[in-house]
């Protein structure tokens, strides 16, 4: 999901991130701050001190988001949800959670933490603000009170029942611990957010038709972006319950090509590089693991060397990145893959290499289960209606189709 992030700090055991695009966000921020909001508030100010201004509130709204997720994060380790870590973007921040909530309890407890944070920090803010104002200056007093406003917006935002914002995390709760079905909670909570994305989207044309560009942008980004994450909580779902509980053994490629250390580079080069297209091979001595060897640490040799320079003198140690058991779930290499940014993932067991695990394969896995699954609920569902119609009547029928969902 993150492509180019710059770790900023550790709080809490937690990294946190910064992706390149919220630096967009924050130019913006700052920008607009200087030049029309604190002008407007507290008038007659230098420019250079609006400008030390809109800084400020960029650095405060990234301090308020920063706090708002670690609430969110440490509710989660307190119930056994593991976050791999905190990462701010354009449209804000996200406690990245890999695993799907423990309870309905759990989940709403994680949920509201966040946004009863924001209230409670804008809540001091606006008492500062208010009590201060004589006391501090005009610039700080300007600062304080929009940071103030600003956090109780962040928290009424959030707590629009939409998946995925806390709001629509807390109506999945609700109404998993009702219906006691975690999928159909999620669906229904996506559901509500893809609507809301829409309306979002619509209300930004509006804006940006009746002459209000910049709010109209923003508002339709905003609505583009909840409408795909919640469309992507309905691929997550089917992709965790795909996954889970299934070992890795079932899914990886039994046969895995790997090359021998004595083999020249050249050979590896003309045999396996051009041959099959990958850019890494691991090291086998009869079926023993005992390196890899990427295409990036023969690039450089000479090419009147290649011949003479075997495998064995430029692999070097597998990482443990890569290394997977057969036993483990395939939900959690696919997590892996996901953190590390690989492909493919070797399967050993006591040195030995068994298998690869292949993203590709995954996906193809997945895939063909939903086709599959979607092949054989509709002839269920047609089995059902047919049966009822034969065996009893017009009146009848809407029975079996009723209880069929």
């Amino acid at each position: 999901m993150f492509l180019h992030r710059i770790k900023v700090l550790t709080l809490a055991g937690f990294t946190v991130w910064i992706d390149a695009s919220w630096l967009i966000l924050a130019a913006l921020l700052t920008w607009t701050l200087a030049l029309g909001e604190f002008p407007r508030i507290v008038p007659n100010l230098s420019t250079a001190t609006y400008w030390w201004m809109g800084l400020a509130g960029a650095v405060g709204l990234f301090i308020s988001i920063v706090l708002h997720e670690l609430t969110h994060a440490l509710i989660a380790r307190r119930y056994a949800m593991p976050i791999t870590g905190i990462t701010l973007f354009i449209f804000g921040g996200v406690a990245e959670l890999h695993k799907e909530p423990t309870s309905a309890k759990a989940e709403f407890l994680m949920a509201i933490g966040g946004p009863i944070t924001s209230m409670v920090l804008g809540t001091i803010l606006l008492a500062v603000a208010a009590a201060g104002q004589e006391a501090l200056s005009p610039a700080a007093f300007g600062v304080v009170d929009y940071l103030g406003d600003l956090n109780w917006i962040l928290a009424l935002f959030n707590l629009i029942p939409a998946f995925p914002l806390d709001g629509g995390r807390v109506l999945r709760a609700g109404l998993w611990g009702w219906m006691n079905d975690f999928g159909r909670a999620t669906h229904i909570a996506a559901g509500a957010g893809e609507f809301f994305g829409i309306a979002m989207i619509l209300y930004g044309i509006l804006e940006f038709a009746t002459g209000n560009p910049i709010a109209g942008i923003w508002l339709s980004f905003i609505g583009l972006f909840l409408h795909g994450a919640a469309g992507a909580a309905r691929r997550d779902l089917a992709i965790r319950r795909t996954f889970a509980g299934l070992p890795v053994s079932v899914l990886m490629q039994r046969n895995p090509i790997g090359v021998a250390p004595d083999l020249s580079i050249a050979d590896l080069i003309e045999q396996y590089f051009y041959r099959y297209y990958f850019k890494a091979f691991p090291v086998l001595r009869d079926r023993e693991l005992v390196g890899c060897i990427m295409a990036k640490d023969v690039r450089d040799l000479p090419p009147g060397d290649r011949t003479r320079i075997r495998v064995a003198d430029v692999m070097h140690p597998c990482s443990s990145e890569i290394i997977v058991p057969p036993d483990l779930e395939a939900l959690d290499a696919l997590v892996k893959m996901q953190s590390g940014q690989h492909s493919r993932l070797l399967v050993v067991e006591q040195g030995r290499l068994r298998g690869i695990l292949a993203l590709s394969d995954m996906l193809q896995y997945l895939s063909l289960k939903q086709e599959l699954d979607r092949t054989i609920q509709d002839s269920s569902l047609g089995a059902s209606g047919t049966q009822g119609t034969s065996r009893t009547g017009p009146a009848d029928a809407a029975r079996p189709s009723q209880a069929a969902p």
